[in-house]
C-alpha cells in the first residue's frame, strides 16, 4: 500500500473503470482519486496481464454495446412520445 490503497482496491478500481461504461474521469471522481492515478493503474494492469487480450476485446465489446443500448433507449423513448402524440391527435 504505497499510496494508501490496497492492491484489491486498485484491482477493483481498474475493473470498474474498464467495465462500468462510465468515463475514467467519473470513476476516479467517484472513488475520490485523480484520473491520472487511475490511468496509471489501468496501464500497469494491462501491462502485467499476459492473457488480457481476450479480456480487452470483451471490454471493448461491452463498451460498444452499452453505447448502442443507450442510443436504442433514447430512440424508444422518442417513439413512445410520438405514438402518444399521434394517438391523441386521432381523438
Amino acid at each position: 500500500m504505497a499510496n494508501g490503497h490496497s492492491e484489491e482496491f486498485k484491482r477493483d478500481a481498474v475493473r470498474i473503470a474498464l467495465t462500468s461504461g462510465l468515463t475514467r474521469r467519473q470513476v476516479a471522481s467517484d472513488l475520490g482519486m485523480g484520473v491520472s492515478t487511475l490511468n496509471k493503474w489501468i496501464k500497469v494492469a494491462q501491462d502485467t496481464e499476459d492473457a488480457s487480450l481476450p479480456d480487452a476485446d470483451l471490454v471493448r465489446e461491452v463498451e460498444r454495446l452499452r453505447k448502442e443500448n443507450a442510443v436504442l433507449k433514447q430512440e424508444r423513448e422518442i417513439l413512445k412520445k410520438a405514438t402518444a402524440f399521434f394517438a391523441s391527435q386521432k381523438q
